[in-house]
């Protein structure tokens, strides 16, 4: 007989699914936090573990350090870190209270003169740092590192000082793009998609949308990978696809793309998932251990990204 308030798991998927084969992965590979998170996702786990979790990353000064975002190593608090926290607070409902207080006042203290976040910041000096993440004395802003933070803030109603001028700083990035590249997109796609001020959002996203098709900045004919360059800096296959823009439905972004684009993307998207039950890891891999970490975060967005568009997982 169960426990009193203990959460009553589904049925097992079946056998072979990519649900099961997933599962079996995330529990031989993945840190407590993803092990909490798929639970939460996939098994009616409840999200105070999860909470529990992810607050072995949290630091005195309010931020997340810890490699919670694997790339970045050592202890000290990073705005991508944070990034990281606010999404996986989203993802269990939990983004708001004293704790996002705390992460405001944080965030407040390490951003730039126009009020956004750099990338990296300086205290990340002498920890061991992805190559492809360059850490400068006079960090520039970051849309990148921005606009995830604004749009999930925005997306829980949470309101402070700090999210004025970050949100003038998202409009002004989003607005003037013209040559980007695929992460810094999606970082633009997070701040519109909560964007307060939704016809303005919407017609940002139509502008970005005819972006990303005129630069092909998204593969959308999978089965045709070798005619779409790799932007630079970027590793070898490290392709971006329709479902990596418009995660859900939802997605302001998912008007960019046809439906057979869509479901072709999805279709690459399923066929992904390996042998071990996890999906691949596309961007650089500079040490071992990045991989281990990165795995299962990459297997939950894929699985999450499928069932939002009513792919069966099992």
């Amino acid at each position: 007989m169960p426990e009193p308030g203990a959460s009553v798991l589904p049925p097992t998927p079946p056998a072979h699914s990519p649900l099961f084969r997933a599962e079996q992965f995330v529990w031989l590979t993945a840190r407590v936090l993803e092990q909490r998170l798929f639970a939460y996702h996939f098994l009616n786990g409840a999200a105070d573990p999860v909470e529990t979790a992810l607050d072995a990353y949290r630091n005195e000064d309010g931020g997340y350090g810890h490699a919670l975002e694997p790339d970045l190593r050592g202890p000290v608090s990073q705005p991508l870190h944070v990034g990281h926290a606010l999404h996986v607070m989203d993802a269990v409902e939990r983004c708001g209270g004293q704790r996002v207080d705390r992460v405001c006042r944080y965030l407040t203290s390490v951003s730039r003169p126009d009020g956004a976040l750099p990338a990296v910041h300086t205290g990340q000096r002498g920890y061991p740092t992805a190559p492809f993440i360059p850490v400068v004395d006079d960090p520039p802003s970051s849309l990148l590192a921005t606009g995830p933070v604004v749009g999930l803030l925005h997306r829980n109603e949470v309101w402070h000082a700090w999210l004025f001028r970050a949100t003038d700083f998202c409009w002004q990035a989003v607005e003037s793009l013209e040559k980007s590249h695929p992460y810094e997109i999606e970082a633009a796609v997070a701040f519109l998609d909560s964007a307060p001020d939704r016809p303005r959002a919407e017609a940002a996203a139509d502008r970005l949308g005819r972006l990303v098709r005129d630069q092909r900045l998204a593969v959308l004919e999978p089965d045709n990978l070798d005619s779409y360059a790799v932007p630079t800096g970027y590793a070898q296959g490290e392709h971006h696809f329709p479902h990596d823009y418009a995660r859900t439905p939802r997605s302001l972004a998912r008007a960019w793309f046809t439906d057979d684009e869509m479901s072709r993307s999805l279709d690459h998207l399923a066929g992904e998932q390996q042998e071990d039950g996890g999906w691949p890891v596309r961007w650089r891999q500079w040490t071992p251990g990045i991989l281990l970490e990165a795995r299962p975060m990459v297997t939950i967005q894929a699985l999450r990204t499928l069932r939002a568009y009513g792919r069966h997982i099992g």
